[in-house]
């Protein structure tokens, strides 16, 4: 049985719920609270619910170990039969004693031990340098005396240091959080950590984390549906949209769980990934959403959440429509410098203090930068993996100087320079209604790709010579203009062009007549029930704004070099009546254009032609 496709896009961000849920770090249940040395404590007054010891640092405790174990004198032996005028250790045991600062050793004989100083030992060479004659090594280390022995000094180390009792206060809200204070919470999370919790108290929490995280996801999902339900009806999209917050997400947990900084995540991946190949709105709603969620586990939620929200929207304000790769970096500059400003400003704001500024952070940020920039290495791998078009792809593709267009214009004259010219309207076009103008003008300039293979078929590209469709028997005519279309998708798949401008290629004449085959044929043959299919370009019709307006262009272009005069008046009649005849043939049925687009269309079109054809004055010639 096949599964519905919006069950299946729906089932992904129920999946994306779940592994964030399991990816967020276990904290103890009982003590949820986030806090850092030189921020102010963003909760309650805590006071001691028990009595609790203080335990040391681990730079504390690595230090009184050192200190005690200075004093410490490993054990050593004789071995059996050899002489002992002379104490010989081997130079491993020497060089042992050495690295570790052991200026003793306690040699054991006849059950009892005696301390000799280590300058008294010699090694098999030292002894035979002073003594001038070969002495043996007569001593060897007692190991398992030594490891008992200094395991029994190291047992004497207290790992606390005193006491929080019952009722005492430790920290109330506003208080900066000292060194002391941080040592006096972390004592507290571990006397937590030693009480034994009920896996009632366990469950409640991952539940009120997994709630959270389906709630945030249920807004975006809200979100798509009511603004951008195209989006929502595409598993590409759906899978681009989870796959980064995956991305980011898992990077922060696992930054957490190793106790490294979260700045470190470079959070505007979401934002510019997104703007890259989407829309501003859509980009900031995704990258709300990622804070949101990874606001749940970080330590300093306000203040990280603040920070991002500031840096998503400095990323997409400032990287705009990407068309070029300098343009990340300007833009990882930009992030750059927010995140100081706002970091700093935030803990002025909180602290009044200089001391409260942590200068770690700056360098996080800088790392942060760096590594949005390397972005752009993301943009072209998702560009591939999920078929999207980005800014500087469209860019790219528009050089006429490129080969294949450099072929067009060397076959193909005429259809080059009509390519350019539907370009330049539909270009227009696009910018009067708000759609994508990049992209249709790279559509334009590749959509009549395919007369490459048979050029001369083509009025544009005849210059004077007879036409030969002309001969032909108006049924195989139309054929052979036809087939342009399948011949230019076969010339763009094997030129690796995207496929959405493949899209334009298949989609420039729709299912729409070659009228001038069609009326020729039915002239000469009154009263026969003429078979519209062999006259009929196969399709599909446009299903985009970009698509409608580049075969209106593509067919507005083409009537204007017909008309034998260039008044506003002829322009403005031939522009209605080709629009008028693709609605009524329903070429658009499957666009989302509205009547206001198509007005604002025809508008600019009628425009743009009266401005290509005026008429130039002549210039005077000189009396002789």
């Amino acid at each position: 049985m096949k599964v519905p496709s919006y069950v299946f896009r729906l089932g992904l961000f129920a999946v994306l719920a779940v592994v964030i849920v399991l990816l967020f770090p276990r904290y103890n249940n009982s003590f949820r609270y986030h806090y850092e040395i030189g921020k102010p404590w963003g909760y309650s007054m805590i006071t001691a619910e028990f009595d609790f010891p203080i335990y040391k640092t681990d730079e504390q405790m690595q230090e009184e170990q050192q200190k005690l174990l200075s004093t410490f004198t490993p054990y050593f032996r004789y071995l059996p039969r050899v002489q002992r005028e002379v104490m010989v250790i081997s130079l491993q045991d020497m060089e042992w004693m050495q690295e570790h600062g052991y200026s003793r050793i306690a040699l054991l004989s006849g059950g009892v031990s005696k301390v000799y100083p280590l300058s008294n030992v010699y090694t098999p060479k030292t002894a035979y340098d002073k003594y001038r004659y070969e002495i043996v090594q007569n001593l060897v280390l007692d190991t398992a005396k030594t490891l008992t022995m200094r395991e029994n000094l190291l047992a004497t180390l207290s790992p606390t240091q005193g006491v929080v009792q019952k009722g005492e206060k430790i920290i109330d809200r506003g208080e900066i959080v000292t060194e002391r204070t941080y040592q006096i919470l972390q004592s507290l999370r571990r006397a937590y950590d030693n009480e034994s919790l009920g896996q009632r108290q366990r469950t409640l929490s991952i539940m009120g984390e997994a709630i959270l995280v389906v709630l945030f996801l249920a807004l975006f999902i809200i979100y798509l549906y009511v603004f951008r339900l195209t989006y929502l009806r595409n598993t590409n999209t759906v899978l681009f949209f989870c796959l980064q917050m995956f991305l980011v997400i898992a990077l922060a947990c696992l930054a957490l769980q190793f106790n490294l900084s979260v700045y470190l995540i470079p959070f505007a991946w979401v934002p510019i990934l997104t703007r890259v190949f989407f829309d501003s709105r859509t980009a900031l709603f995704l990258h709300f959403t990622t804070i949101l969620i990874v606001s749940i586990v970080v330590p300093a939620p306000v203040e990280f959440f603040f920070i991002q929200i500031v840096v998503g929207m400095v990323a997409i304000s400032s990287l705009g429509d990407m068309t070029r790769r300098a343009q990340l970096i300007r833009t990882a500059g930009w992030i750059l410098l927010t995140q100081v400003i706002a970091y700093t400003a935030f803990s002025f704001a909180q602290t009044g203090a200089w001391n409260a500024i942590n200068p770690w952070m700056y360098l996080y940020f800088f790392i942060c930068a760096l590594l949005i920039v390397g972005c752009y290495g993301l943009i072209y791998a998702f560009e591939k993996m999920f078929r999207f078009i980005s800014s500087i792809t469209l860019v790219e593709l528009t050089d006429i100087n490129s080969e294949l267009l450099h072929t067009l214009a060397e076959r193909a004259p005429g259809t080059f320079q009509h390519s350019m010219q539907v370009s330049n309207l539909a270009t227009e076009a696009a910018k009067a209604i708000g759609a994508n103008a990049l992209l249709v003008r790279t559509g334009a300039l590749y959509h009549d790709i395919g007369k490459i293979a048979d050029p001369l078929y083509y009025t544009e590209n005849q210059q004077g010579v007879e036409n030969p469709l002309l001969k032909m028997d108006p049924r195989d005519a139309a054929q052979v203009v036809i087939a342009h279309v399948a011949e230019g998708e076969k010339i763009a798949r094997r030129n690796h062009l995207p496929e959405v401008i493949i899209n334009f290629i298949t989609t420039h004449h729709g299912a729409s007549l070659v009228r001038y085959f069609y009326n020729t044929y039915a002239n000469a043959h009154p009263g026969e029930e003429v078979d519209a299919s062999l006259f009929r370009y196969p399709g599909p019709k446009p299903s985009t704004k970009e698509g409608a307006i580049l075969m209106m262009a593509d067919a507005i272009e083409a009537r204007s070099r017909s008309l034998t005069e260039f008044t506003e008046e002829a322009i403005s009649k031939a522009v209605d009546q080709m629009i008028d005849s693709q609605i009524a043939d329903g070429q658009f049925a499957e666009t989302p254009l509205s009547f206001k687009d198509v007005e604002d269309i025809r508008r600019v079109f009628k425009t743009r032609l009266s401005s290509m054809n005026h008429h130039r004055i002549s210039y005077p010639t000189l009396n002789k």
